[in-house]
């Protein structure tokens, strides 16, 4: 099963997609994902439910979140109300610590993204704060990144011993499933997302033939 992990629609300030958009380009363009999850910037959306959108189109569509530290953005996986009252979301100076340490207390899980991205990227911030305990998951495939991003996240997670997921970060909808994490095992909710996370039954996977498709 292949999910595309990161992407954002018209609940992120940034996102210009709504969701049945991405459901309908994904079954006109056949890009080979079995869905995706919506991680909105700096909180988590209660409101929207998508399983009857996901079940028209034969799509998994899952919701996490996408929150800003001292070392960067990450992503959280397996958001549930006790975690929303750990830390504030919309924090924009959150430390990455307390957000890992909710997560593991809340059996959620915490993932950098776009660690090799400038500014908002783990890796840049490095040098200046070390490397953060706790960190088990990193972004290394992200189909927003430019020039030598990727590697540089790929080298950061061979070097400390990071696994690594892919996700498109999609803001438009012509981005979806340019990047995705292929499971070994059906996933039908977060709940299973977090467990096999957790487990290691996963690889990152770049989608060239979604690539292809979408500059056409």
């Amino acid at each position: 099963m292949i999910l595309d992990l990161h992407a954002h629609s018209i609940k992120s300030d940034d996102g210009r997609a709504k969701v049945k958009n991405y459901c309908q380009w994904i079954s006109a363009k056949n890009i080979p994902i079995d869905g995706f999850v919506l991680t909105e910037h700096r909180q988590f959306d209660d409101e929207s439910d998508y399983s009857e959108l996901g079940q028209t189109f034969g799509l998994t569509i899952l919701k996490g979140a996408e929150v800003e530290t001292e070392y960067g953005h990450v992503l959280v996986f397996g958001v549930t109300p006790a975690l929303q009252d750990a830390f504030d979301f919309s924090n924009i100076h959150l430390a990455l610590a307390d957000v890992i340490a909710a997560c593991k207390a809340h059996n959620a899980v915490a993932v950098p993204c776009h660690p090799g991205r400038k500014r908002v990227g783990m890796s840049a911030h490095l040098e200046e704060f070390g490397v953060p305990e706790g960190v088990e998951i990193v972004e290394i495939y992200n189909g927003g990144s430019r020039d030598n991003e990727d590697q540089v996240s790929i080298d950061m997670a061979q070097t400390l011993g990071y696994r690594g997921i892919g996700g498109s970060d999609a803001h438009i909808v012509s981005h979806i499933g340019r990047c995705g994490t292929r499971f070994e095992h059906p996933i039908a909710n977060e709940q299973e997302l977090v467990a096999a996370l957790q487990q290691g039954a996963f690889e990152a996977i770049k989608m060239q033939a979604a690539d292809a498709e979408n500059s056409a």
